[in-house]
């Protein structure tokens, strides 16, 4: 590879599309999102931190920005004091001094923290995965106008698989009341809730700011779809991206300890020999127009009618549910 060739290519990139974040891989949690994240982070002109959460958070507070638009102090103590941020190994000091030396604004103070990320990694971009963050698309990109949003998709009845297996009480749908009684069902309404925001946020943008990958396409032609995806983001094509398990990943709780150093695998979950005929046709009662018009073909195409009245009385639970908002 020409090495100066590449490293002009990325100041272009940076240039013509404009400052950090550069990119987000969202996606509904258990979507394999860690998978994309660990790939794209191993090319040598990008990395992808660790899950954040406080972006959208923090700005949403009544105390985050003074009258002129510019960060207050409170909210500068609350992000250095928040548990993700450290993860990022940036010392607060740095952070007081960015917000000190001129006022700012809350994307532009998040610019410059991820400015220091990339310096610290040696790399000029840098992007997000925080899965969570498909429901603050238009947010985020209110604030980076520029910034890219890659939305990883996979069946969602293999995503319940994972989310069933999954032991953390966070992220949601643990913690709807549903999940006691029916946590596929629960499973399945939490799926296609965050698959149609990120949907509908994605299309509002330019073509050039929103791309979707598929999980499945991703794990059985893992070249090709990288191919794909390094195209939209104006990176050339590195091996390294296929390579990524050769390297040691830092700590990161959302990485399984038994997938470390496995290379991209296909049939991690398979929902047609893992799920039983009734948690198929209860999740499809649930999510399958959605399931539909990702093209994803069904088992019961016409549940029966006791499942789709439970179904429509899951949906209106969680629909009337103050958590599902956020």
């Amino acid at each position: 590879m020409n090495t100066d060739v590449t490293q002009v290519g990325a100041k272009d990139a940076q240039r013509a599309q404009g400052t950090n974040p550069y990119v987000f891989i969202v996606g509904c949690p258990r979507s394999g999102t860690t998978l994309l994240q660990r790939m794209v982070n191993a090319h040598p002109q990008i990395a992808i931190t660790p899950e954040s959460h406080w972006i959208p958070r923090l700005i949403a507070k009544p105390w985050a920005e003074a009258a002129d638009g510019t960060v207050t102090r409170k909210l500068v103590w609350r992000l250095i004091a928040h548990p993700k941020f450290g993860r990022l190994r940036i010392r607060g000091e740095q952070i007081r001094k960015l917000s000190k030396r001129e006022p700012v604004s809350y994307a532009r103070l998040v610019t410059r923290i991820l400015d220091l990320y990339a310096e610290a990694q040696g790399k000029p971009l840098v992007g997000d995965k925080t899965p969570d963050y498909v429901r603050s698309i238009g947010l985020l990109h209110k604030l980076w106008p520029n910034a890219r949003f890659v939305h990883l998709i996979r069946d969602g009845r293999d995503v319940c698989l994972s989310m069933l297996e999954w032991p953390k009480v966070h992220p949601r749908p643990g913690d709807f009341a549903t999940w006691a009684e029916d946590p596929v069902s629960s499973a399945a309404w939490w799926w296609q809730h965050n698959v149609k925001l990120g949907r509908l946020a994605g299309n509002s943008l330019a073509p050039h700011l929103y791309y979707e990958l598929r999980y499945e396409s991703l794990v059985t032609r893992p070249r090709e779809q990288c191919e794909a995806l390094l195209h939209f983001l104006h990176l050339p094509f590195d091996e390294a991206v296929l390579q990524f398990h050769a390297e040691r990943p830092e700590a990161d709780p959302g990485l399984e300890k038994k997938r470390v150093g496995l290379p991209v695998t296909s049939g991690l979950r398979n929902w047609e020999s893992e799920m039983s005929a009734q948690e198929v046709e209860r999740f499809e009662a649930v999510a399958g127009n959605i399931l539909d018009e990702l093209h994803y073909a069904r088992a019961f195409p016409q549940p029966q009618r006791p499942s789709l009245e439970h179904a429509a009385r899951i949906r209106a639970l969680l629909e009337q549910d103050p958590r599902t908002k956020n």
